[in-house]
């Protein structure tokens, strides 16, 4: 989950990886609000960990050990302010930031399979649930929700990663 992520970060400066978590799809269907809860822990546990690693980055900014970037990318979220084990730092917040915002933003899209689409049950009047399980369980539908979720990210991503690059670093633009 955590390897193969960081490896294709580096050699392709792009995020690839899977994970999966133990499902019983009879108690979700005996508890969907209970399963649609579980489905948003990822999501929200990668937002701490973006949230963590913006503090960390504005600590380390005020503290002059990282600088604000003149050009930004997925692996270039911050920089070092010297060389040494400062770079492999800023390195590291930069990817771990914007690992787990692809991972958030991602698994927040309310296709099947992503848990944005479990997270819909929420949403819904109690009678309507049995019918969007049903609806959601179609295996076709898992395939079509990767490629829509594939098809739209890259076009909401870039703005939504410029978005909370100006909240990291207020009064700072980039084109």
């Amino acid at each position: 989950m955590l390897v193969l992520p960081l490896i294709s970060v580096l050699i392709s400066g792009w995020p690839f990886g899977f994970a999966s978590a133990p499902y019983d799809p009879v108690w979700a269907r005996a508890y969907p609000r209970k399963a649609a809860w579980m489905a948003l822990a990822g999501p929200v546990a990668n937002l701490a960990l973006v949230l963590a690693a913006a503090v960390v980055i504005r600590l380390g900014v005020a503290m002059g050990e990282l600088e604000v970037p003149m050009t930004v990318g997925i692996a270039g979220v911050t920089v070092s302010s010297e060389s040494g084990a400062g770079v492999l730092v800023a390195l590291v917040l930069s990817i771990i930031f914007s690992m787990n915002l692809i991972l958030f933003l991602l698994n927040m899209v309310p296709f099947p399979p992503l848990d944005g689409s479990a997270a819909i049950v929420l949403l819904l009047p109690p009678a309507l649930v049995p019918k969007y399980q049903e609806f959601v369980r179609q295996p076709m539908l898992g395939w079509l929700g990767i490629l829509i979720a594939w098809r739209i990210f890259g076009v909401v991503f870039r703005p939504l990663f410029m978005f909370s690059l100006s909240l990291l670093y207020p009064g700072v633009e980039y084109g």
